[in-house]
């Protein structure tokens, strides 16, 4: 370890370089580690931001698309022998779910119809909620994480630049410089991956509140008509 940081000290006349590249390749491996994995939580976290961005946009349209029609419509069974084979539609999949028990359970008396009934909107209603927030912890982890895994690069960065200070017995800025410039990349890195999985997952987590809400009043409303 001393050694390496040596060879460090010994390079830093030269190394004035202070670009993004050149401070990841000046890095010692545990602040390189911490790099790499700062950027791959970015790169995963703006992933699953695009992909829930889509996901919510798609259904409050399919579903929005699904009401109007649904309400128009003469009645449930007609509708429900209209609608594709396929659908990608949370609401959808709750309506066919409800009329398959439905159509099923004809036979049995008002009350027990529509018990079973219920119970499948609920539990419909809810693997369809678990599927639209499937991989939110992984949006929280990151945004809780990130900083502290950037705080413990900079701590190891700052930690080796004292020792380079030890090492040499110079004090001078160009000794301590590129160190600490390594270190605060680091931190500078794990806000960069927090800030934005933080603000995401409010923000989907408060989307998936209200289309939660907007199948819980489908649901009840549509338990009303049968």
């Amino acid at each position: 370890m001393e050694q390496e940081i040596a060879t460090q000290v010994a390079g830093l006349g030269g190394a004035t370089d202070f670009s993004l590249l050149q401070l990841f390749l000046r890095a010692d491996f545990v602040v390189k580690s911490v790099i790499i994995i700062l950027i791959a939580s970015s790169v995963y976290s703006w992933a699953l931001i695009f992909e829930k961005y889509k996901l919510f946009k798609k259904i409050n349209i399919t579903t929005e698309e699904f009401e109007n029609k649904f309400w128009k419509s003469k009645s449930a069974e007609s509708f429900n022998n209209s609608l594709p084979a396929k659908s990608a539609d949370p609401v959808t999949l709750i309506f066919k779910d409800a009329m398959t028990e439905l159509l099923r359970t004809k036979s049995k008396s008002s009350a027990v119809q529509t018990a079973r009934v219920e119970r499948v909107l609920e539990i419909s209603s809810d693997k369809q909620i678990k599927i639209l927030e499937k991989n939110f912890t992984y949006l929280a982890t990151i945004g809780a994480t990130a900083p502290f895994i950037g705080l413990f690069g900079t701590v190891w960065g700052i930690m080796n630049s004292f020792q380079s200070i030890a090492i040499s017995r110079n004090t001078s800025l160009a000794i301590v410089a590129p160190g600490i410039a390594e270190a605060l990349f680091a931190t500078a890195l794990g806000l960069l991956a927090a800030i934005p999985a933080v603000i995401a997952y409010n923000k989907f987590n408060s989307d998936s509140r209200r289309y939660a809400s907007r199948i819980d009043n489908f649901c009840k409303r549509f338990l009303s008509i049968i």
